[in-house]
């Protein structure tokens, strides 16, 4: 069986590799390099990421193919998990044992003094309120703000939701970002008390002490790259796909070189892997055809859209409801300080801040640290509907940032290095709906075609390892089911 993947994100990665053994497998890529937004590249001799940071353990595929690709040994695992918010202008320690800002510890909470004593009042009102009656898929901050009221909404769920998706908590579907809360709204009349048991019966799969996020020695962009040279798939990196067509028997997909360019040492190469770039391939810089049996898009919904809406406009069309944001990262060096304890501090909307998150890389990953007293400090800036800060050149918004974090932790210092990674177009927002929206688009794919990506399954490493997976077990049981047709 011949498989085409386009894109060498881990969705990608992960589906190249579901697939060694089992077909022949070309991985197209429009960049450079492989992994995506998997991205780690030396900063003052540090490697540190440029895009995604960590993996959730208790979703096991990040972790499960991070071992299959030898690199077991390597897992690390935060020295802290603690972190603060920043409410009027102070950090205060984020409550413990959250869902995603649903509180159901309530001394914990108490205790964060993180919502006034109006806030505490209001959220206690969720024991007595009846219940709550609303549609099918509510938004995050209707469902969450009708049980235990703005506050915990704003101050809580709101910076947690922007740290993951960069989106809003009135925007986002209940379903499809937080699944877990999805059964109380039928199961509980209390979302406080749901939330409590929903995490009891968690609790024996989670036990305490059990690390909730891990990171590979020497970078992600190393797990990518482990990940490629191991599908055993041929990568071609500088490729674009200008379409894809039906033929007699399978498909055809018409791609095209960016010219030739030496393959950059963190695209994989310097461990053996087969990336070459598409000109070298096909003697030029293009075009040409590829013939595959089966094609997995595992490309951002936009980008899947366009090239379905000549083969199969009918599964393109819900793909247009599938809006990204763009963010920008903002790595600041320092030496000699001292940070306030823990991994960092989210920033609420309602702060007025352009800095939304801050994570003290050095304290809260081991390998990170070094004997020459530096420090380094990563902030996100850019939320859905507010990219306005994200106009401003590098150097004003590494200002701003740093000026930011020093108003928040007291910090004095200078930062003696910046460095500025933007995201354009980066992270789906899951409107309402977004699920049936995604069921529909592959329900309509030809045989053949599959999608794969944090834009159907899931914005973390885990879910784009389970998304590319499932993508390259539907395009073999379609090449079974034509099998026994013939």
């Amino acid at each position: 069986m011949r498989v085409v993947v386009v894109g060498a994100g881990i969705a990608g990665l992960a589906a190249a590799y579901a697939l060694r053994g089992q077909a022949q497998v070309t991985v197209v890529e429009s960049g450079d390099r492989v992994g995506g937004k998997l991205r780690t590249t030396p900063f003052e001799g540090l490697d540190v990421e440029e895009g995604a940071e960590s993996f959730l353990v208790r979703v096991p595929d990040a972790v499960r193919l991070a071992r299959h690709v030898g690199l077991g040994h390597d897992i690390v695992h935060p020295a802290t998990t603690t972190a603060a918010l920043l409410i009027s202008g102070r950090l205060r320690p984020l409550p413990p044992r959250t869902m995603l800002g649903v509180p159901t510890d309530a001394i914990g909470l108490i205790r964060s003094r993180v919502l006034s004593p109006a806030g505490l009042i209001r959220a206690a009102a969720d024991l007595v309120l009846p219940r709550t009656q609303l549609p099918a898929d509510p938004t995050v901050g209707n469902f969450v703000g009708a049980r235990v009221g703005r506050q915990v909404v704003e101050r809580l769920v709101d910076p947690l939701l922007g740290g993951v998706y960069a989106g809003r908590a009135d925007a986002m579907s209940l379903r499809a970002t937080v699944p877990q809360l999805t059964p109380i709204m039928s199961e509980s009349r209390s979302l406080l008390l749901g939330a409590y048991r929903v995490r009891a019966r968690t609790a024996p799969a989670d036990p305490a002490g059990t690390p909730m996020f891990a990171s590979v020695r020497g970078g992600l962009g190393r797990f990518a790259a482990a990940v490629a040279d191991a599908s055993e798939a041929k990568i071609l990196l500088g490729t674009s796909v200008r379409a894809v067509s039906p033929t007699p028997l399978g498909w055809r997909v018409s791609v095209v070189g960016s010219g030739p360019r030496a393959v950059p040492d963190d695209a994989g190469a310097d461990i053996g892997s087969d990336i070459a770039l598409g000109a070298d391939a096909a003697g030029g810089s293009g075009p040409w055809d590829i013939e595959a049996d089966a094609v997995i898009l595992a490309v951002p919904a936009h980008e899947a859209r366009k090239i379905l809406t000549s083969v199969a406009p009918y599964a393109a069309a819900p793909l247009a409801a599938v809006p990204y944001t763009s963010v920008a990262l903002i790595t600041l060096l320092y030496r000699g300080v001292r940070l306030p304890p823990g991994s960092g501090y989210l920033v609420p909307p309602r702060e007025g801040s352009v800095l939304k998150a801050a994570t003290f890389l050095s304290a809260k990953w081991p390998h990170l640290s070094t004997d020459a007293g530096l420090t380094v400090v990563r902030a996100s800036v850019g939320r859905a509907g507010d990219e306005g800060d994200l106009e401003r050149s590098d150097v004003e918004l590494a200002g701003v940032v740093a000026a930011e974090l020093a108003a928040a932790t007291g910090l004095a210092a200078r930062p003696l290095a910046s460095r500025v990674t933007r995201w354009d177009a980066a992270l789906p927002q899951y409107l309402p709906g977004h699920l049936e929206r995604t069921a529909a688009a592959r329900g309509m794919l030809p045989a053949g075609l599959a999608l794969a990506g944090a834009g159907y399954d899931g914005v973390g490493i885990a879910a784009c390892v389970r998304s590319g997976e499932a993508a390259a077990e539907t395009v073999l049981r379609s090449d079974d089911t034509v099998r026994v047709g013939q």
